[in-house]
């Protein structure tokens, strides 16, 4: 894109109040962009958040400093009510199921990328921007124009994971800036360009909520319910039980109480999560108990002791073909087909071989070595070198 083009091109920047939006604005600025920044208020109430660790007022207000000091218009807008009933209501529902849910990936699809892409729009915007560590690139392939979707350079900051449910019109309309650049890069370039966040910590927690205390979030819709907390033992006749077929190796053990023996109590098996190791409060155990599975349904929790109990592990996970998504559709399995990739289950988990196979009901993922906790509703992502592929909710 040329020098002319480019001061003729609109790009709407979500300025987060944090360094690596300020950054995102101060690039596309210095390239010539003509850029807007705007804030977006997605949360309101207060109650259950660690309020220094989510301050959206004093957020708001760095960056309505950082849109000042780059010269370029600056609001807020209001999207409570959509990030409420697509991504709070979402969290409720699948917690209440017992499965534990990646609202930073849904923000991404449902609000970044969907609602706040098409409020740019309608201001005129050809692009979106973001602060992500994430790079595309464009190609064109039989005709047709193909965007990838590519890790970032920094490989402790790459965000790609949480990018992992965007479109190709999504992608079409998206710029990184940031994505080639080391996080101790952009904290200097923040510094030389005098922005106001250049020192700021990073902002942690659930997506445009911050850091919240989980149980306190989830109280406000799911009422507290006494249980029993039961210890499956390593010898459990249930985890040597053969398993096969790629159905019977993606399939949860399904534990019951006469599997193990009574441990302790809970407050609500919907409070908890696969793989979580802190917050049950039992000790007493030679080695610390991890949950292996939580069944909503009977209101129970199955721990294990020891992170390498095999109740923690499977060979394959299982996803719904209405829970399948693919970035580059022209790569998508036809019923039938499989292909290797890499794979991840979760935030800043190593990539790990294995292979997709997809079938009439879905897609099962048969990894080269047994993943530990494969949680039921986070996501799985699938890459070719540094591109994401594809992507879906990890079922039952």
């Amino acid at each position: 894109m040329t020098q002319k083009e480019k001061s003729k091109t609109t790009v709407v920047v979500g300025l987060s109040g944090g360094v690596d939006s300020s950054v995102t604005a101060h690039l596309l600025k210095e390239e010539g962009y003509n850029v807007i920044g705007l804030f977006m208020r997605n949360w309101v109430d207060e109650s259950v958040t660690i309020h220094d660790e989510c301050p959206w007022v004093e957020d708001s207000n760095d960056a309505m400093q950082v849109a000042d000091k780059l010269g370029i218009p600056f609001q807020v807008i209001d999207m409570s009510a959509a990030y409420q009933e697509r991504i709070v209501d979402y969290m409720f529902s699948e917690y209440e199921r017992g499965r534990t849910p990646n609202p930073d990936v849904l923000c991404n699809r449902e609000i970044k990328f969907d609602l706040f892409l098409k409020t740019a729009v309608s201001i005129g915007a050809d692009y979106v921007a973001t602060g992500h560590y994430v790079r595309k690139s464009t190609s064109t392939i039989a005709g047709t124009e193909v965007h990838h979707l590519l890790s970032g350079l920094d490989s402790n900051k790459d965000q790609s994971y949480f990018l992992c449910q965007l479109s190709q019109d999504q992608l079409a309309k998206a710029l990184f800036p940031i994505g080639h650049l080391q996080k101790s890069e952009v904290r200097e370039i923040a510094k030389t360009a005098g922005l106001v966040t250049a020192e700021k910590k990073d902002s942690q927690g659930l997506c445009f909520i911050g850091k919240v205390r989980l149980p306190d979030f989830l109280q406000q819709k799911l009422e507290p319910k006494s249980g029993t907390v039961w210890e499956i033992p390593r010898d459990a006749d249930v985890l040597s039980l053969p398993r096969t077929t790629l159905a019977e190796k993606a399939a949860p053990f399904n534990f019951h109480p006469n599997h193990g023996f009574k441990r302790g109590k809970h407050n609500g098996a919907h409070y908890y999560t696969t793989g979580q190791r802190k917050g049950l409060s039992i000790g007493g155990s030679p080695l610390p108990l991890f949950i292996l599975e939580v069944n909503t349904a009977y209101n129970a929790i199955f721990v294990g002791q020891g992170e390498d109990h095999p109740g923690l592990y499977r060979e394959a996970l299982f996803i719904k073909a209405s829970e399948l998504h693919w970035v580059r559709e022209d790569l998508s399995l036809s019923i039938g087909e499989s292909c290797a990739y890499d794979v991840r289950i979760r935030y800043r988990q190593p990539l790990v071989k294995a292979i997709v196979y997809r079938t009439e009901e879905g897609a099962y993922i048969l990894f080269e070595s047994p993943e530990k906790a494969i949680t039921p509703g986070q996501f799985a992502a699938w890459y070719s070198g540094e591109e994401l592929i594809g992507s879906g909710t990890i079922s039952e």
